[in-house]
């Protein structure tokens, strides 16, 4: 395969839903905490965001002053020399993301979050000051299109310049739809919590696709339902 294998791991609801205010109710405290231990359970080389998850998780819509950043142009590739091995990748289309260091700093020091290197996926529409600001950081990025992401390029490009093998993906439903889309879901990683979502919650994929899966575990603790479903 030349691009890492893709597990979208997520908490749901028991209607399909994978973000909304249910997931904050005390009811699904125990799922999101057996989704947050599976994620260090998986021991994969990193995880994957989209812009919103990751202002509303780590960056709390923080963003630098531009200005006194060289502008560069949108033309290769930047990665660093000294990388680690643990990777948090953001699809950050046009570069709306600010970033205090070049490593994420998880507020809870969670080991499956804290620490991890980040990796900007930006499309060639993106300001020259920003990736000024990122070179200054040494936070590396890669371009997947002129201007939006293609998906199969930017794994490509995980694979190929990071040697990244394995990813999570826990992004939002439209980011989990577009990976969908481009047939970049090899497997799903359910932990579903036993509430009904609002109308207001959205699904696990936005403009998804038939898809075959196949049932490959299930296990019950404590109330809460942990499903696997590899790609057929």
């Amino acid at each position: 395969m030349d691009r890492p294998y893709i597990i979208c791991h997520m908490t749901t609801s028991l209607d399909g839903k994978v973000t909304g205010g249910f997931l904050f109710r005390d009811e699904c405290n125990q799922a999101t905490d057996i989704y947050y231990r599976r994620n260090r359970e998986l021991k994969c080389d990193g995880f994957i965001c989209g812009r919103i998850t990751m202002e509303e998780s780590f960056t709390q819509k923080w963003y630098p002053d531009l200005s006194c950043f060289e502008e560069l142009l949108p033309e290769s590739d930047y990665v660093p020399s000294e990388l680690s091995g643990f990777y948090a990748v953001a699809f950050d289309t046009h570069g709306r993301l600010g970033w205090q260091s070049c490593k994420l700093a998880d507020p809870d020091s969670d080991p499956g979050y804290d620490k991890a290197q980040i990796i900007e996926v930006l499309s060639e529409d993106v300001s020259g000051r920003y990736l000024g600001y990122l070179q200054s950081k040494k936070i590396p990025y890669i371009f997947a299109g002129k201007d939006k992401i293609n998906v199969s390029l930017a794994l490509t490009k995980l694979k190929t310049l990071f040697g990244i093998e394995k990813l999570l993906l826990e992004g939002g439903s439209i980011l989990n739809g577009s990976f969908l889309q481009a047939d970049a879901v090899d497997e799903l990683s359910l932990v579903v919590a036993p509430v009904v979502a609002d109308d207001n919650s959205k699904p696990l994929f936005t403009q998804s696709k038939i898809t075959d899966f196949t049932l490959t575990g299930s296990e019950a603790e404590d109330g809460i339902l942990r499903l696997t479903y590899k790609r057929k």
